[in-house]
């Protein structure tokens, strides 16, 4: 199991991640997809670190999964929880089923998915029942992971200009400290 136990350790996984093509797209790299989804997450939620971060570190964990990407979240999750706290985690891990939620509740939504998160929605269990749907509304938080899960989906620009990670550092150190 992988656990990061300090930013540094973190922040040496994600310039990896810069270097790594993105399972979304060979044309932008895991990094930019993390930078694209903080970015458009701080747009909407400006007030919301916990949520930027979460949506930067939302994917961290795919070089670690197989095929269909099944377990990510989860390996996402288990990973900053220590060091970024319980939200953040939650939100990380609840980027998967926020997807099987909207696919479930918003019948417009299967049209934006790309070819990739269509083929990984199967792997992943399919749309939500009604009983996943009430369960998954139950949550306090689920607004946020539908946020994360949309600007997730529109994190997948080639190009797109962005702040670069030097920007998050400080932001990410920041929620660290609150976890300490």
């Amino acid at each position: 199991m992988h656990e990061f136990r300090s930013v540094d350790d973190l922040l040496t996984h994600l310039l990896a991640l810069s270097e790594m093509p993105s399972v979304e797209c060979d044309r932008f790299t895991e990094l930019n997809h993390g930078l694209q989804t903080a970015a458009l997450l701080r747009e909407e939620h400006p007030d919301d670190l916990e949520l930027q971060v979460a949506g930067l570190l939302h994917d961290v964990a795919h070089p670690w999964d197989g095929p269909g990407q099944p377990r990510h979240a989860t390996m996402g999750a288990d990973a900053v929880r220590g060091l970024l706290g319980v939200r953040v985690a939650n939100l990380i891990q609840a980027h998967v089923p926020a997807k099987r939620y909207l696919v479930a509740t918003r019948p417009e939504y299967f049209a934006l998915l790309s070819d990739d998160s269509v083929m990984t929605l199967a792997a992943q269990g399919g749309p939500m029942d009604a009983v996943e749907v009430a369960e998954f509304e139950t949550d306090p938080d689920h607004m946020a992971m539908v946020a994360l899960r949309i600007a997730d989906d529109g994190a997948k620009v080639v190009g797109a200009k962005v702040t670069g990670l030097e920007f998050w550092v400080p932001i990410i150190q920041s929620v660290a400290a609150i976890h300490a």
